[in-house]
């Protein structure tokens, strides 16, 4: 088939890319449920192939922008990405051992989770105050409009949470960003802001790693022209959800998150049952 008989996955890409930008999550949390939907007869590994894929070209546009308006905590973003690459890798190679039904299943369960998890956070928008006790880092960022923000986390527990985000992220072609993000903010002390711009710093690396694994595994082969396609589209829709960022306030991206995880959960799950 030609690139032109999937030109209604462009204005998906556009929605999609606009939509994760704006949350943080990259927009695989959304796609690769619609594209078990659309394809019920893919495997899982072509869906996460192709989901992964666009997650890192939303990621890399995302990324570029929240760049410009200096949002991006690069520091954390690397040390976070250090331990989510190679476990990117592992559930890279390990997508193609899960049957159907029981990916759906999981796949279901974990954004159920992340809902009610997303819920459960008040106040997103708090943060601890400035010091450094032992074993925290100590964070501060101003972004190009002279905002500041300071913060401290843990790192352990960071690092922790970024190697479980790599492989999960990677296994089932969401790119983390839909677990991370909320990790960040509740667990971690991240300003909202902060958090979805440096999710998104992450997820092109990740999903990138995740991506090239299955080329070369040769488990990319089905998928080339959708994902094109696609990705096209998320290019435009990521810029414009960092535009639509300056102009939502970080207890709203949170409810849009908990909300998108929750309908996504309740399709999936219907489909696993």
């Amino acid at each position: 088939m030609s690139l032109i008989q999937y030109w209604w996955l462009l204005p998906v890409g556009v929605l999609v890319g606009a939509f994760g930008t704006l949350i943080g999550a990259g927009g695989g949390f959304i796609l690769a449920p619609l594209l078990l939907l659309l394809y019920p007869n893919e495997s899982p590994e072509t869906i996460t192939c192709i989901s992964l894929a666009v997650v890192f070209f939303n990621a890399a546009s995302g990324s570029i922008a929240y760049a410009r308006m200096g949002r991006i905590d690069y520091r954390s973003g690397l040390v976070f990405s250090s331990v989510t690459v190679p476990g990117a890798a592992l559930g890279a190679l390990t997508t193609g051992l899960i049957p159907r039904q029981q990916f759906n299943l999981l796949f279901g369960l974990l954004m159920a989770v992340m809902a009610l998890f997303v819920l459960w956070r008040p106040n997103p928008e708090k943060t601890h105050p400035a010091g450094r006790p032992k074993g925290r880092a100590q964070r501060t960022l101003t972004e190009a409009d002279g905002t500041v923000h300071q913060w401290t986390y843990n790192s352990g527990l960071g690092i922790s949470i970024s190697a479980v985000v790599g492989y999960l992220s990677s296994l089932l072609g969401t790119g983390g960003g839909i677990i991370h993000v909320p990790a960040m903010i509740r667990f971690l002390n991240f300003p909202v802001h902060v958090a979805t711009a440096t999710s998104h710093f992450i997820l092109a690396i990740m999903a990138l790693t995740g991506t090239l694994v299955h080329i070369g595994s040769g488990a990319f082969h089905h998928g080339i022209r959708r994902t094109i396609v696609l990705a096209a589209g998320v290019l435009i829709g990521a810029q414009v959800g960092a535009l639509l960022s300056n102009r939502v306030k970080g207890d709203w991206i949170v409810r849009l998150l908990a909300v998108a995880l929750a309908l996504a959960a309740m399709r999936i799950l219907a489909m696993a049952w």
